[in-house]
Order: structure tokens, then sequence, then C-alpha cells
């Protein structure tokens, strides 16, 4: 499905995005992470021992949310599917690190996997402040 150009300045600009997963037991696992956009995927880096990497190993399911922080009660909610890869280089750390932090991912030990998270979406939902909901998929 295709992100709209609207939505895809939210997670082009390095604005924090909300992630939810669904752990062992059905209960949510959520994280605030860096994201970024390549073509209709939203991607993040996280470390393979991560619970949010087991929890997406298991259920692929996952919801996104950025919020516009120049209008604090309107955000995009993208509903979807993760499919996750070792981030080889650690490149998108990198390139998330220099978005949001403006230097290169810190350093990690050898044995810490990362991997690249890719979300494609499955439902759109935009919010804007007036109680009013938009589907856009």
């Amino acid at each position: 499905m295709p992100l709209p150009t609207d939505v895809q300045r939210l997670f082009r600009a390095p604005n924090f995005a909300t992630m939810s997963t669904l752990g062992p037991d059905g209960s949510p696992q959520t994280s605030i992470m860096w994201v970024e956009v390549e073509g209709d995927e939203i991607l993040f880096s996280t470390l393979k021992s991560r619970q949010k990497a087991a929890n997406l190993t298991r259920d692929p399911r996952v919801s996104v949310l950025v919020q516009d922080p120049d209008r604090p009660y309107e955000y995009v909610e993208v509903r979807g599917t993760a499919a996750l890869a070792e981030d080889t280089g650690r490149t998108v750390a990198n390139d998330l690190s220099l978005a949001y932090a403006g230097q290169p991912f810190r350093s990690e030990p050898p044995d810490h996997v990362r991997l690249v998270v890719r979300v494609s979406p499955r439902k759109i939902l935009k919010y804007l402040g007036s109680g009013q909901v938009v589907r856009l998929d």
C-alpha cells in the first residue's frame, strides 16, 4: 500500500515514532523509535536481543504512530506487518543516528546483532485533532 506524501513527510522528518508490537501473552509492548521511509516502507533499527524483535519474529503485526510536532493534536498511525533482516554494517542504524542525533551511530560490540525492521502498511489512519479520523488506505 502506498504511503501518501503527507504521511511520508511526517516519517521522513526526524520525528520520534511510537511503535507497538504484541507480546507473547497478547499484551502490547511499546517503544519510542527513530524511523525513516524507503519507498512505501517504514524502517527502524533494533537489536536482535530486544523484546520487540522477538515479538515481531513471532507475530509480525505492528502499529507505528508519528505525531506532527507543529500540530500536536494531529498524528498518523500506520498498521502493518514487519519483515526483519540483519542490518549489515549497521547502515540503517547509522542513517537514523545521522538524521536524529547529527552524528554517526555509536559503536557496539560485534556480538550485538542489529536488525532492520521494514514495516509494510496495511492500514493508514490520520487523526486530525478535531475528533476526526480519516482512513487513507
